[in-house]
């Protein structure tokens, strides 16, 4: 077989001879075959020839042919070429008439559709020959491209020329274009996908929706990830070149490159067979984690998922999106609060729960603060609710999804969610049927209300980002490790476990803050660099808000089957004390007094604080 290797190792200057010598002969050529056809003569050399030779080589070189890369030779190529066969058969016309070497002036007319033709099909055989040559002996990524839009034709065109990539077709929703050829390419219904992917071996599709809102396309990417492949999604190139947004200069930065360390979610072992062919209640089904985990859970095929949640939206949501990504499944959609005791009782019974996901909280640190006897009532009284309703129907595994926030608690909400757990351990401690377990971990990653969304917010309004101390850090995981966490550590339940993640070192918000800006293209603005884009202005700690954050209260850890998960030995407090916490606390809320309720929860989450310092001083002695 012939090598062209060669072309690869080609200076400009030698590929631009090339084409000038290539368009002066196509001028000869076709010359000598119009004449042939129009006249009958063949004439192989002649003054005439020589000239329009001579003047095809300044013509050429006049309109920058030479000068137009062969992987960019698309219509201005064409249309440069269609003046330069206009320009040398007129020329060819005027020499004539004084020559008069050529009897019938329709020769000139053939030689310019000769000419134009032959040097158009030329640089295109040129260019899928080079094309070939670049691509040999290397893999390439098959890409489907998900919406025939404007967007989607300027991706397929830009890309039809990369050799490490090939556009094998568009799928496109719009029945109107389906069956269709767009750029070259197939058009294809959604409903031929997965038979696409399977049959093409697609390595990657990409979404180019762009009126589409981030959620529809997120729900979109999940499903399409099901399929096996890789999932991007573009925005219209109008607005990637717009001025408009300060925030649209580049992309966000890496998850990997916020937490330091590469991601959980691939070492994490699969979940499946702890979930499958169960009966699954998830409460708080609608927030980012409760969410994820029916995400997730839907994977494993439970016998059917029970949602809570007293968020309509929210609810009506995901509820929409786990049909879309199992049509046959049955899950069941529940409007109300975890407080309503009638509700979860008769909730669980009737669908005759085996596992529970209790994952309803308020989180919101500053809203909680300012809202005690709400965020006391649904973290503390509706965990009791869901989990002596689990315990008094034999459900056999209940998983509490707590914070570290809930360590030596500082603020309302981390107390709250300690109290939640107090609940939980007292519960386990008295054995029946069910096994209880909680979960604690650090922020989640693109949650509701997590810095990371805040900080892209106020980089697109051009700053500045608010930062609480210069020194403040933060523990982060993103929203499918915490789910998978949550997942694998409730199917280790012995009873009364509380399992918390290796989730490596501390992450400085000041650092995260600076990466994010530097992500985006821009220069973050302080003393250093007066003339930056964007500053970061510190606000101050706020009430309740802790420097550092913590996962454990004791040092006491157990390993568990899987090396990033260990298990935590705590002290609790005693039945009877979590009972007078509980009763004191219902009496606080009955009183609607947020002070009283403030100084109760005080009360017994140091006397939490004082059992755990006299266990660990214990731990100590006795080692």
């Amino acid at each position: 077989m012939i090598s062209f290797s060669f072309a690869t190792r080609l200076t400009r200057a030698q590929k631009r001879l090339i084409f000038l010598l290539l368009d002066s002969a196509m001028a000869a050529v076709s010359l000598i075959t119009a004449n042939w056809l129009i006249a009958s003569e063949l004439v192989l050399f002649s003054p005439l020839m020589v000239m329009l030779v001579v003047l095809a080589g300044f013509i050429s070189t006049a309109l920058g042919l030479p000068r137009i890369k062969l992987n960019s030779y698309e219509l201005q190529g064409i249309v440069r070429t269609a003046a330069f066969a206009a320009s040398l058969g007129a020329i060819g016309f005027l020499l004539n008439i004084p020559l008069l070497e050529i009897s019938s002036n329709g020769v000139f007319v053939v030689f310019t559709m000769i000419l134009l033709i032959a040097t158009v099909a030329m640089r295109l055989a040129m260019r899928a020959l080079l094309i070939r040559i670049y691509r040999r002996g290397g893999s390439r990524t098959r890409i489907l491209v998900y919406g025939a839009s404007q967007t989607g034709q300027q991706l397929a065109m830009a890309l039809q020329s990369d050799e490490s990539v090939v556009i094998v077709a568009f799928v496109e929703e719009n029945p109107t274009l389906q069956g269709l050829v767009i750029a070259g390419l197939p058009v294809f219904s959604p409903v031929k996908l997965a038979e696409l992917v399977r049959d093409e071996a697609i390595d990657r599709i990409v979404l180019t929706l762009p009126s589409a809102s981030q959620t529809e396309q997120a729900r979109l990417a999940h499903k399409l990830r099901l399929l096996g492949c890789e999932v991007h999604s573009l925005p219209s190139f109008a607005t990637l070149i717009s001025t408009g947004s300060i925030g649209s200069k580049a992309s966000p930065v890496a998850i990997d490159d916020l937490l330091g360390r590469g991601s959980l979610a691939e070492e994490l072992p699969s979940v499946a067979e702890s979930y499958s062919n169960r009966r699954i209640m998830i409460t708080g089904a609608g927030g980012s984690i409760g969410s994820e985990l029916c995400r997730q859970i839907i994977g494993c095929k439970p016998l059917s998922l029970v949602l809570i949640d007293h968020s309509e939206l929210a609810l009506y949501k995901i509820h929409k999106e786990l049909l879309e990504l199992s049509p046959s499944a049955t899950i069941t959609p529940i409007l109300g609060s975890i407080t309503d005791k009638n509700l979860v009782e008769h909730a669980i019974a009737t669908h005759e729960t085996e596992v529970i996901l209790h994952a309803a909280a308020y989180k919101h640190l500053p809203l909680v603060e300012t809202n005690a006897i709400a965020g006391l009532t649904n973290n503390v009284l509706g965990t009791k609710v869901v989990a002596e309703a689990a315990r008094a129907a034999g459900v056999r595994r209940f998983t509490l999804i707590s914070t570290d926030k809930a360590v030596r608690p500082a603020n309302v909400m981390g107390a709250s969610k300690r109290l939640a757990e107090l609940v939980v351990q007292d519960l386990a401690s008295r054995p029946q049927d069910t096994r209880f377990s909680i979960v604690r971990f650090g922020n989640v990653l693109g949650s509701s209300g997590s810095v990371i969304p805040l900080f892209e917010e106020q980089i697109a309004r051009g700053g500045p980002l608010t930062l609480t101390h210069e020194e403040v850090t933060r523990y982060f995981m993103t929203i499918s490790e915490a789910a998978r966490l949550v997942l694998l550590a409730g199917s280790y339940s012995r009873g009364g476990d509380v399992f918390v993640l290796d989730m490596g070192e501390p992450v400085a918000i000041r650092r995260l803050a600076e990466q994010m800006i530097q992500a985006a293209g821009y220069h973050v603005k302080d003393e250093n660099n007066p003339n930056g884009d964007i500053e970061i202005a510190v606000t101050g700690l706020r009430p309740g808000e802790k420097m550092h954050e913590e996962l454990l209260i004791s040092s006491d850890m157990l390993t568990t089957p899987h090396p990033k998960i260990m298990r935590v030995e705590e002290s609790a407090l005693s039945e009877i004390e979590v009972a007078n916490a509980v009763r004191d606390i219902k009496s606080a809320l009955q009183q609607r007094d947020d002070s009283i309720a403030r100084s109760i929860v005080a009360r017994w989450i140091l006397k939490d604080r004082q059992l755990a310092e006299k266990a660990k001083e214990k731990l100590g002695s006795s080692a």
